[in-house]
């Protein structure tokens, strides 16, 4: 295992155009480490830069609290996943896992244990003499996954290893990598585009965008408290609800104007610090998770807590334990997670129900979160 320190990294490439804006980042030994941002932002970039890959053109990275800006991939302990399986074909299993260990001229006897211990962990003994053309594509990925755990590297790095297959292997795969971690314990770096895949394996995500570290955090914690519009908005299925309206004095508290076009109301919320009234009068961005808007069925915990508010429904999503609901508040349209018994219907008003308990407030002008 090992710890990974990433202290004011810079990326520019000879063009002069720049990837990556100061990135910093820590991690402990044997964390499971999220890169997660839409194409483009650097993430790939800076696990290229882990690896030895891409050179840095400023700033340290440090392993164990080694500087290894310097070192050649092969001197670092790493082992890499790519998104490519990059078997060799005309190979069996057995042989692709074992192949490195051949080229570092590992005993026979050592490579065979290693080879059985390897493929008892990934649950794929039963294939080592098939070869790769007769194996599914989430076999293919284990068999990937075998080839660099038979390094027994300090750190595994992954780059967007799931994005070749189906949603069902997906998931499956999801729950391999996070046993294998469990089991392992081993330091890992995870990239991927999917906010579901950094939710569920990451004990620590970092969000990226243009080159920048959004927000670094634990994953419930980039959820509930999102630092900007951007990481709001990225992190979350369906999307945060992003509701714009004035923010005004409610009794010794403060609220935001509704408009649905069925009715008018001024939403209370949980906000009373100097910094919050510093912005009355002005506009703001609320911003709901799906969840916290829902109906008298859907409600759970304290109904005091929750603000009725009557709207139009739009569309209507059946998704089988709810149905989204989406409806126009402000102007905009925003989703809501009711009850499938509920059985609202477009066109027609329905009442729902707004828990702003975990409600975040955002300056529209600079996109950061105020409270």
């Amino acid at each position: 295992m090992a710890s990974l320190s990433i202290r004011d990294v810079y990326k520019t490439y000879p063009n002069g155009v720049p990837v990556l804006k100061g990135v910093n980042i820590d991690i402990e030994d044997g964390q499971f480490l999220i890169l997660v941002g839409g194409s483009g932002c650097g993430k790939s970039t800076l696990l290229n830069m882990i690896a030895g890959l891409e050179t840095v053109t400023k700033g340290e990275i440090q392993i164990d609290g080694k500087t290894v800006n310097n070192l050649s991939p092969k001197d670092r302990d790493i082992a890499m996943v790519f998104q490519s399986y990059a078997l060799y074909p005309s190979m069996t299993v057995r042989d692709n896992i074992s192949f490195g260990l051949n080229i570092r001229k590992v005993p026979k006897q050592e490579q065979t244990q290693i080879v059985e211990r390897v493929s008892n962990t990934l649950q794929i003994k039963h294939l080592l003499d098939r070869k790769p053309g007769q194996l599914s594509g989430g076999q293919r990925q284990r068999v990937a996954m075998g080839r660099a755990l038979a390094r027994d590297p300090v750190m595994f790095l992954f780059d967007e290893p799931l994005s070749n297959l189906d949603a069902k292997l997906r998931i499956e795969m999801r729950s391999e990598i996070k046993l294998l971690h469990q089991r392992l314990g081993t330091t890992i770096v995870y990239v991927t585009h999917d906010q579901i895949e950094a939710m569920t394996l990451g004990d620590r995500i970092a969000v990226m965008k243009d080159g920048i570290v959004q927000q670094f955090g634990a994953p419930q914690e980039i959820y509930d408290s999102p630092s900007n519009l951007f990481v709001a908005g990225f992190i979350g299925a369906p999307p945060m609800n992003f509701i714009e309206g004035k923010l005004v004095e409610q009794g010794a508290g403060v609220g935001i104007e509704l408009d649905t076009g069925v009715a008018r109301k001024v939403l209370v919320l949980p906000f009373d610090s100097a910094k919050v009234k510093s912005h009355l009068g002005r506009e703001v961005v609320l911003g709901l998770r799906p969840e916290r808007i829902t109906d008298a069925r859907g409600a759970h915990g304290d109904d005091s807590k929750l603000q009725p508010v009557e709207v139009m429904v739009d569309v209507i999503e059946p998704t089988g334990p709810d149905t989204l609901v989406f409806a126009q508040v402000n102007g905009k349209r925003v989703v809501s997670r009711v009850h499938p018994a509920s059985n609202p219907q477009p066109t027609m008003s329905t009442t729902l129900l707004f828990d702003t308990s975990k409600a975040v407030l955002f300056d529209p002008a600079n996109e950061e979160r105020i409270a």
